[in-house]
């Protein structure tokens, strides 16, 4: 294995990308210019059969999903370099999926369930900045009657007890960052 290049940012990554068309590409989710998924998706806009593993700190399901769906071939966590790197970029190069055990746990754990649509995390993203009802329906354009409604709905799709068990669940699970 040989490291051929190295980026720091999203756009440096999609010009190194064109120039030194590496075998396998090794990509944070979060860049200083842009996200990763968007570095993905445009990675295999240039080349379909780009193979990009994922390197995060991320545990949650929601964004290992959204990196695989993007076009990724590999997902690892920052905290299993070591034991798991060079089995992943060898798997990847060889046209394979890896995936960490964890993650992969979590991804076939939520398999299936409802995810939240865009205005739901709108509104949980509002309540985990500490926003109440009548300010999420202020700033979103809403009624106040329509964010409980949204609301409800967060709290059984995600099997939580509360607004802050929600944010809880949709930071875990990595529906977005504070």
């Amino acid at each position: 294995m040989k490291l051929i290049g190295e980026a720091g940012t999203g756009l440096e990554a999609l010009s190194l990308y064109a120039l030194l068309q590496p075998d396998v590409t090794l990509l944070d989710l979060k860049l200083p210019d842009m996200s990763g998924i968007i570095v993905i998706e445009k990675l295999r806009a240039l080349d379909p059969s780009a193979r990009v593993i994922v390197l995060t700190t991320y545990v949650g399901d929601v964004q290992a999903g959204r990196a695989l769906k993007a076009g990724a071939s590999g997902y690892l966590l920052k905290a299993a370099l070591r034991r798991d790197l060079r089995t992943s970029i060898r798997a990847v190069h060889r046209g394979e999926r890896h995936v960490q055990a964890e993650v992969a746990f979590d991804l076939a754990n939520h398999t299936g369930a409802e995810t939240l649509t865009q205005r739901e995390l709108d509104v949980l993203q509002l309540i985990a900045r500490g926003c109440s009802n009548k300010i999420v329906a202020d700033r979103l354009g809403i009624r106040e009657d329509t964010v409980k409604s949204h609301v409800t709905s967060i709290l059984y799709k995600l099997g939580a007890s509360d607004r802050t068990h929600a944010v809880t669940i949709a930071l875990q699970r990595g529906f977005f960052e504070i």
